[in-house]
């Protein structure tokens, strides 16, 4: 005959191990299943914060690579053009990227900025067609490329120079915003 108390022993000994092993099996699911879910969670949602940084840039940069500066020929430039009353200007640091030596000055006429030397460099070629002694220079801390179309030792010059470089450019919306620069 089997006694009792050990027959009970024993088979509460074996449903221990069986509790004990579950909830080791149990313990190693839940993490796997927690584990799982975050990275499904991390992966798959991006903000829509992120979303519209992206597409603000990619428009950015679509705009700045398309050649939709309209330029308009330089007519005589002997009209009366008063200074604009606008005389303030942005301090930069710039070093000469293209164009003759010696041609950048304290102020200049700015009328383009771009991140691509390579841009830069079209409208600039395009000034210098209309006759303009433009020159590219670049804001090492910044690299962004600055298009001047003009450059002089004193801000008056070049406050009257910006405002006939306008009023010679009526129709072009991104000459209209051309501003002077002090080069520190």
């Amino acid at each position: 005959m089997i006694d009792n108390n050990a027959l009970f022993s024993y088979l509460r000994k074996s449903f221990m191990q069986c509790i004990t092993l579950n909830s080791k099996i149990m313990k190693k699911i839940f993490i796997i299943a927690v584990a799982v879910c975050s990275v499904f969670a991390v992966t798959s949602c991006k903000s829509s914060k992120e979303s519209a940084y992206q597409k603000a840039y990619d428009e950015a940069r679509q705009v700045e690579q398309t050649d939709d500066v309209e330029i308009a020929p330089v007519a005589s430039s002997t009209k009366n053009v008063a200074q604009d009353a606008d005389t303030s200007y942005r301090t930069e640091k710039v070093v000469l990227a293209s164009g003759k030596e010696g041609a950048l000055k304290d102020f200049s006429v700015v009328c383009g900025s771009f991140s691509s030397k390579e841009n830069a460099e079209k409208l600039r070629a395009s000034l210098v067609e209309e006759g303009y002694n433009a020159i590219v220079a670049q804001n090492p801390e910044t690299g962004m490329y600055r298009v001047i179309c003009a450059s002089f030792d004193t801000k008056e010059e070049a406050a009257v120079s910006r405002a006939q470089f306008k009023a010679d450019h009526p129709q072009n919306n991104d000459f209209q915003k051309a501003w002077l620069l002090y080069n520190k």
